[in-house]
């Protein structure tokens, strides 16, 4: 108020000045009590300068003009001579920011979004902007269905011209949703309707998923999600044509009220394309999804769009432009679809930019790309290279960005972003265990050794159970072709009576040398060959097949292995993969002249279905199957058999225990150990679904699981009661559970809390297993 009329004794002067002194010339301008305003700031908003003829009215209408610029409390007008004096009178300056109760909307994001709206420290302050401001954040937090939220300011006065804000919130709660009603429907119930709206009445997982509370912005999603649902079933004329939310006097409900008008449906006369047709038009007509004589569909019609530029992309025209033009003929109902091909120019990529990649050599990152600079776009080849790139296992995210080169119409520059993730793990450990004593273990596995993209593992190991020795080094671009060389080196001393297996003893000695051959974008072949030295050492319960083996065959073997691979990896990424499928078989076979003939071959399957489109819920299928057996010159070895059992096949049940078990020596009172066979047979499903109240998902996994499966043999030592030849499908073991994968700075940890169904008196329960180094 006192503002007020100072500012209009100043015009009240000015008047007065007016009436008793003719109009004059300004010789000379002088400013009086500025402190943070800088004098550029009041002549830029002060129109008058040295050497202008004024009046009273002149004076007046500049002195106005200088106070809207909203930095001076007062203002007053003085005349020296021909000299005018303006005596200014700061508003103060904001010194701090206090806001408090907020949770909802960080801070930070409050104090940028004051910034933005022209509030910040150090400005000067202006209480107009400041309520403008509070009524902003009362809209935001309504816009958010908290509707009882509440904005309270004050002013607090400093020393030097100063003041401080506090601004204080009450976010109130979020009104939930206490009705939706759908007003105008014939064709589709209000149950079928409210199913496709991501707002829901207050539910059992309502307390989690927060589906009953308002938004403004799911409701404007839900609504188009409505008209999509119609206009796909052909309803060309559906019409959402009002939309009513109030809310309670309490203001902690919602009833929403949608009216529609359904329209009729329409059909598909025909679909034609015109324009440039730099592909040919049959080719082109392959991508289109609408047909005559179809429903209407606009889905289908922007997915006709968005593959027809795709298509014109994978041939270099990457900013083609495909304009699909509906023509509605109200007497049949029906609609003629022509797609308008601009195709532009040829594109060719200039450069191909890397960032993100701190440990990860750019070589190695270039090596898995299928476009190539200074070459034809392709958007096949763009988007194959991220795909190859996420497949690596090395990098957390992928993100390519294309980018028109200024001044060109025919050139891009690709830019991939990749965050890199831990692509391996290592172990050093002293432990006991019950079953395995003294453990001193350190083990080294890195994916993406040194930033090379080869993969080194090396291990040393001592228990009771197991003493290894073993190195192996994979150099998956050994040609710039994509010929892999792999080879390993490793000793192995193993007691199988103490890792709950029957009971005798390995000492191996190998090493061998393979190669991989890519097939396709998806497929490799692999061939290799190991040569290993084995010897068996028995025990006095050592099962009597054991012992028959070795008076067959003898206790030491050396053998010739020959081996050979597919592998078919249609999946996503190389950890966590969220769609896809990825298969694999391969067979080892001794050569002639070794000490055993025999065969082994393997094959896994495993598949991901997404079930919604962010990809947080999906259904995964796998199968792992085996088959081994002599070549008809010697016996199978034993040491070769198939093992079931663990996180790895069965969960739910100790690792290796399942399938058939060992006769024991005659007059041993043991019980007789897993022995295994020679057919495995395993697999099952997996519910994957999003961690809760985690933000970012990329580093964990969570599941609910059933598996299936156990070990079987083709050729029982007579009398062995523990054996029954064949595939026994009642002995299928079953399990179901819960499992948790997280990526861990030392690597992949998971574990899993299982449950057998049909467990037996003689099997081994293991209810909690956990692994390093091994994801779900």
């Amino acid at each position: 108020m006192k503002r007020g009329i100072r500012f209009l004794a100043a015009l009240a002067l000015l008047a007065a000045m007016a009436q008793n002194a003719f109009a004059f010339k300004v010789t000379d301008i002088r400013l009086e009590g500025l402190q943070r305003v800088s004098p550029g700031i009041v002549f830029r908003n002060f129109p008058l300068t040295a050497g202008d003829e004024v009046d009273s009215q002149a004076l007046a209408d500049a002195v106005r003009r200088l106070f809207r610029s909203g930095y001076f409390d007062d203002i007053e007008v003085l005349r020296d001579g021909d000299a005018l004096v303006l005596q200014l009178h700061e508003r103060p300056a904001i010194s701090k920011i206090k806001i408090d109760g907020n949770s909802v909307i960080e801070t930070e994001d409050l104090i940028n979004g004051l910034k933005e709206s022209g509030l910040q420290e150090g400005d000067v302050f202006k209480r107009a902007t400041l309520e403008k401001i509070r009524g902003d954040l009362v809209r935001v937090y309504a816009s958010q269905g908290r509707y009882g939220a509440v904005v309270n300011t004050e002013v607090e006065r400093s020393p030097g011209n100063r003041v401080v804000l506090n601004i204080t919130i009450n976010e109130g709660k979020v009104a939930a949703i206490q009705h939706i009603n759908i007003v105008g429907n014939e064709l589709f119930s209000d149950e079928e309707l409210r199913d496709l709206f991501s707002l829901k009445l207050t539910n059992f997982w309502s307390f989690y998923k927060k589906d009953d509370l308002y938004s403004r912005q799911k409701l404007a999603g839900d609504l188009e999600q409505l008209r999509s649902f119609y206009m796909d079933k052909g309803y060309l004329n559906f019409a959402v044509n009002s939309t009513q939310v109030s809310i309670t006097p309490d203001r902690k409900h919602i009833y929403i009220t949608v009216n529609i008008q359904e329209g009729e449906q329409y059909r598909v006369r025909d679909v034609d394309l015109s324009g440039e047709m730099v592909v040919p038009e049959s080719e082109l007509k392959t991508e289109l999804q609408l047909k005559a004589g179809e429903l209407f569909s606009r889905r289908k019609m922007t997915d006709s769009r968005e593959a027809l530029v795709k298509r014109l992309g994978n041939d270099g025209y990457m900013f083609a432009n495909v304009t699909p033009v509906p023509e509605v003929h109200e007497e049949d109902k029906s609609v003629s679809i022509r797609y308008l091909i601009d195709p532009g120019k040829r594109t060719y990529v200039r450069r191909i930019n890397i960032k993100g990649n701190t440990k990860t050599a750019d070589v190695v990152v270039r090596q898995n790309m299928q476009q190539m600079e200074a070459a034809q776009a392709s958007s096949a080849a763009i988007e194959r290279s991220k795909v190859k790139l996420e497949q690596t296992g090395f990098f957390r995210t992928v993100n390519v960005e294309t980018r028109p080169v200024p001044g060109t119409d025919d050139q891009v520059d690709l830019e991939y972003t990749v965050e890199e993730q831990q692509s391996g793990s290592l172990g050093a450990s002293v432990g006991f265990s019950q079953n395995s004593g003294l453990i001193l273990n350190l083990s080294v596995t890195q994916d993406n050794f040194l930033g090379s993209g080869k993969k080194v593992a090396f291990a040393i190991s001592n228990s009771d159970t197991l003493t290894e020795y073993s190195f192996s080094q994979l150099d998956p671009y050994y040609t710039v072709d994509g010929v892999s060389r792999g080879y390993e080196l490793y000793y192995r001393e193993r007691d199988f009576d103490e890792d709950d297996v029957s009971a005798y003893t390995t000492d191996e000695l190998g090493g061998g040398i393979n190669f991989g051959y890519p097939i396709d974008d998806f497929q490799r072949l692999s061939f290799g060959a190991n040569v290993e030295l084995v010897s068996i050492n028995t025990a006095i319960t050592t099962p009597q097949e054991i012992l028959d083996f070795i008076d067959n065959e003898g206790d030491s073997y050396a053998n010739l292995i020959f081996k050979a691979g597919w592998r078919d990896n249609h999946l996503n990424r190389g950890f966590f993969p969220s769609r896809g499928y990825s298969q694999s078989a391969s067979i080892e076979l001794s050569a002639p002249g070794s000490d055993l003939a025999y065969y082994r071959s393997q094959y896994n399957y495993k598949s991901y279905y997404p079930l919604d489109r962010d990809e947080g819920w999906i259904l995964s299928l796998r199968t792992r199957l085996g088959y081994a057996d002599d070549l008809g010159s010697n016996e199978f070895p034993f040491y070769k058999h198939f093992f079931a059992g663990g996180l790895r096949t069965v969960r739910g049940f100790k690792s290796n225990s399942l399938g058939p078990k060992g006769s024991p020596q005659a007059g041993s009172n043991e019980e007789p150990d897993p022995f295994g066979g020679n057919i495995l047979i395993t697999g099952g499903a997996e519910m994957i679904f999003p961690v809760p109240f985690v933000k970012d998902q990329t580093g964990l996994r969570t599941l609910v699981f059933f598996d299936a499966g156990n070990v079987f043999d083709t050729s029982c030592a007579s009398g062995n009661s523990n054996c029954d030849e064949g595939i026994q499908f009642d002995e299928i073991r079953y399990s179901v559970g819960f499992g948790l994968s997280w990526l861990t700075p030392v690597g992949p940890l998971s574990f899993a809390i299982s449950q057998p169904l049909n467990d037996e008196a003689d099997d081994d329960v293991e209810q909690f297993q956990f692994a390093l180094g091994q994801t779900f």
